[in-house]
């Protein structure tokens, strides 16, 4: 690698905690909530991901960049995270199906990262005081100023950012001759979501985040699916009647992540702000209903009130996360409605959980069975 002159950068944290690396690129300044994923690959999926969406990404792997990227790999059009902080960049790459270098792929989105950061020390840092709002900049001797713009950017709790992220107007994926036709409303959906829906003989079209149950229903759909997405579930009133009224007639429904707590919120149950969340493709899930584990991919900053599920005599916890009790996935009793808060389309993670995508045709099958 030929010798980049790079410039000094600073992560500083709500709090007023500082941290310091270099520029990967040009100058700049970016802002989101910072957070931490424990994935070893992965990473350009990770960053086109519209999850993360306001979000500065801490990578726990020590070598970002050494695999480039691949125009394949992505989970949506463009870059979503805010920024990037990693420990070592690598600005060559080793893989033939490479297309090009994760340098060139994050110049061309318009992304500022920094690396040399001391990231152990870091993710430590959040994992003990919480995600909480960043700023990355190679304005290093401007601190008192950083910190002003810091204050003025809007915490992630009560945030609505799934507009941001959805689509503008409705499309279809995948072969309209299919078998099954799944009416999909985007609140930040991931390709590899549709793909998963597509191989499995599924016609898709996915509608903007705030569309009517009654526009989705025109399209005549075999059953519907709520996608994942960022920011806080609540404010998404839209979505959560859209649940309803699947609910109340019963179609088949499946969500995932931001999905699966519109679900919750649709029964009656709250969700939460968790301490630093849950993002990495090495989480253990344990199903409740087979009593197997599952490793899984997952990536949210909400949670479902465990208590309140536990209370609520329309719903089934099915899932729990093993490294803290919460709830991974739930099944609405006497409906045709389950979800989870885990990512079974993985990209990047394991293949465990793809079996939901099975049991979702399944689902759709039966009601179509029981309506002839």
């Amino acid at each position: 690698m030929k010798y980049k002159a790079r410039k000094k950068a600073v992560l500083l944290l709500a709090d007023g905690t500082v941290f310091y690396g270099k520029a990967v690129g040009g100058e700049g300044t970016a802002f989101g909530e910072v957070c931490f994923n424990t994935g070893m690959t992965g990473y350009q999926e990770i960053f086109t991901d519209p999850s993360y969406f306001g979000q500065i990404m801490v990578t726990t792997n020590a070598h970002i960049g050494n695999y480039g990227t691949n125009n394949d790999e992505v989970e949506s059009g463009s870059v979503k995270i805010a920024g990037l902080v990693c420990k070592n960049f690598s600005y060559d790459y080793s893989r033939v199906a490479a297309d090009q270098s994760l340098e060139d792929f994050l110049n061309k989105n318009n992304l500022f990262a920094i690396s040399d950061v001391d990231t152990r020390a870091l993710v430590a840092y959040i994992r003990d005081n919480g995600a909480q709002n960043a700023l990355i900049s190679t304005n290093v001797d401007q601190l008192e100023a950083l910190k002003e713009q810091l204050a003025q950017v809007p915490d992630m709790n009560g945030l609505e950012l799934a507009s941001k992220v959805s689509t503008k107007e409705p499309y279809f994926y995948g072969d309209e001759n299919a078998t099954y036709k799944v009416a999909a409303l985007d609140l930040g959906i991931k390709t590899n979501i549709l793909r998963n829906l597509a191989k499995r003989d599924c016609y898709i079209k996915v509608f903007p985040f705030d569309t009517a149950f009654e526009e989705m229903a025109a399209w005549e759909p075999d059953g519907y699916f709520l996608s994942n997405g960022p920011g806080d579930p609540e404010p998404l009133k839209g979505a959560i009647n859209v649940a309803k009224e699947i609910l109340a007639k019963e179609l088949p429904l499946f969500g995932i992540c931001l999905g699966h707590q519109v679900i919750a919120l649709a029964n009656g149950i709250s969700t939460y702000k968790m301490h630093n969340g849950h993002r990495g493709i090495n989480h253990p899930v344990k199903n409740l209903v087979t009593g197997k584990g599952e490793i899984t991919s997952q990536n949210h900053g909400f949670a479902v009130n465990r208590e309140e599920t536990e209370n609520n005599p329309n719903v089934e916890i099915t899932h729990v996360h093993l490294n803290d009790d919460t709830i991974a996935g739930l099944k609405v009793k006497d409906k045709n409605a389950f979800s989870v808060q885990y990512h079974p389309e993985a990209g990047p993670g394991p293949n465990d959980a793809t079996y939901l995508f099975d049991q979702f045709i399944e689902n759709i099958k039966l009601t179509k069975i029981t309506t002839i």
